[in-house]
């Protein structure tokens, strides 16, 4: 009973934090005429209650979406309903999907379990877009979180279900469908494909099957209707650098990096440019993938979640930068197991989107909750005692390179270097944004630094999972795993 009283704690105080950091702006408030993704979301249901469909019931104010002229609308019962459904839908499925999460995870205290929840909890990249700034993410979150919860636990069924809520809610859950897939594949594999994995390989495809055809349903009455959703969904004609590189808006991925040097859009042709995106997003996933489906486990999963969906994140077309909350939703996965490496990278996340927060004007919001973040991992977690190779989860990788290197010793220590490094530089790079004006001539010089230093960041993260991924001990004996 104590156990659940202070899971209840924990669960008030992450909704005590969103509603306070809802207190505050949000992107694009008062800013015609392009205003900002609060606008964003209402347009969407101004289109959704009013074009094409017509039977859509218009429950609690029809000016809030009325089409045409409701653009722009702002008012204090608007704004209150709109944060109240944020806040709705955290209750309804992402923060009992977290909770449940770390109750299933073995091997750790009661202590650790409510702790682990807390610090997820109070993330505060996913804090800050869906209250400050204004989204929906939680949503497409929770459903993916429910999908891993279902497929570790092998229901296969349910978990496939929910991911493909989560892909129908929001498309860019795509990041994390290779991973659900080849999971999924293993799992066949492993049964065999003449017996129940052929069976189960099937029920597989007729619950993906099914629930697509349900949700797109209403898009089947018109062909140009389904085309028109389709180039929406999906604007590959927009090239590679149409939403990554306007302005103030800076992408902490490898194209935008690369660009302050070489201008890759005004060089190669739009096709090329995706050619070359798809192949280096492919290449960079690829292993870790094969050895999903060869090696199917609980743990391997988590990890090529978070592998695949940084390289898209890295290497893909038509990144946003806070598409990088979908990389930091399976590192938190694996908060309990990796404590200091997933708490470095999650502060990293959050730092990556300073200047997309700053114009939301989110500073002292950003300043407080990643602090009260920060503070939760190091207090729940200790990550600064948990550096060793074994703790690091890089005992194995170390063993082989020694076979080659016998004084390779100093890894643990290097990555505290690095650690130290990128906490220093991140908090100047903050100080500076704040404090000083760019050069006249170089207005954009600071987001474009923030965006260079976040890049490096997560290249070195991305070659770090995978060597977790690659040398992974499939005996391992403190691996966390969902029961």
């Amino acid at each position: 009973m104590e156990k659940w009283h202070l899971m209840a704690t924990v669960v008030l105080i992450g909704l005590t934090v969103r509603w306070t950091v809802s207190l505050n702006s949000y992107s694009g408030a008062g800013k015609p005429p392009m205003f900002g993704d609060y606008e964003a979301q209402r347009h969407w249901q101004e289109i959704t209650f009013n074009l094409p469909v017509e039977q859509w019931a218009k429950f609690i104010n029809p000016d809030w979406i009325a089409l045409h002229s409701s653009r722009g609308y702002e008012s204090q019962a608007h704004k209150l309903f709109m944060r109240t459904t944020v806040l709705i839908a955290d209750l309804l499925i992402y923060i009992p999907a977290v909770v449940l999460y770390c109750c299933c995870l073995k091997e750790i205290s009661t202590k650790k379990k409510i702790a682990n929840a807390l610090c997820i909890l109070l993330y505060p990249g996913l804090i800050l877009i869906d209250y400050g700034h204004f989204q929906y993410n939680s949503v497409s979150l929770g459903f993916a979180l429910w999908g891993v919860l279902g497929v570790s636990c092998d229901w296969d069924l349910l978990g496939s279900l929910a991911f493909c809520l989560a892909i129908n809610y929001k498309q860019m859950e795509l990041y994390h469908s290779l991973p659900f897939f080849c999971f999924l594949l293993g799992k066949c594999f492993k049964k065999g494909l003449k017996g129940k994995g052929f069976v189960l390989l099937i029920k597989l495809a007729c619950t993906v099957v099914a629930c697509f055809i349900l949700c797109w349903l209403p898009f089947f009455t018109e062909r140009e209707q389904l085309l028109q959703v389709l180039r929406r969904l999906f604007p590959v004609d927009r090239g590679l650098f149409e939403w990554i590189y306007r302005k103030m808006d800076k992408v902490a991925n490898i194209w935008c990096s690369f660009s302050i040097f070489l201008k890759i859009k005004d060089i190669l042709p739009r096709h090329i440019q995706i050619v070359i995106s798809f192949c280096f997003t492919f290449l960079s996933l690829l292993p870790a993938c094969i050895k999903l489906t060869l090696q199917p486990s609980p743990k391997g999963f988590r990890f090529t979640l978070v592998s695949c969906a940084l390289s898209f994140f890295l290497f893909s077309f038509q990144v946003h930068e806070k598409s990088i909350l979908l990389v930091s939703l399976p590192v938190c996965l694996v908060l309990s197991e990796i404590p200091f490496m997933s708490t470095w990278f999650l502060l990293v996340s959050t730092f990556s989107m300073l200047p997309l927060l700053l114009k939301d004007e989110l500073l002292m919001p950003s300043v407080v909750t990643t602090m009260a973040f920060f503070i939760a991992c190091a207090v729940s977690f200790s990550i600064f005692e948990k550096t060793s190779e074994e703790e690091l989860q890089l005992k194995s990788f170390s063993i082989s390179v020694r076979k080659y290197l016998p004084c390779f010793t100093f890894l643990p220590r290097i990555i505290q270097y690095l650690f130290l490094i990128s906490v220093i530089s991140m908090v100047l790079l903050t100080l500076i944004t704040v404090t000083l004006e760019p050069p006249q001539k170089l207005p954009d010089l600071f987001s474009v630094l923030v965006c260079f230093v976040s890049c490096l960041n997560f290249l070195f993260f991305l070659v770090y999972f995978n060597i977790i991924i690659m040398w992974d001990s499939k005996n391992g004996r403190n691996q966390k795993k969902i029961n």
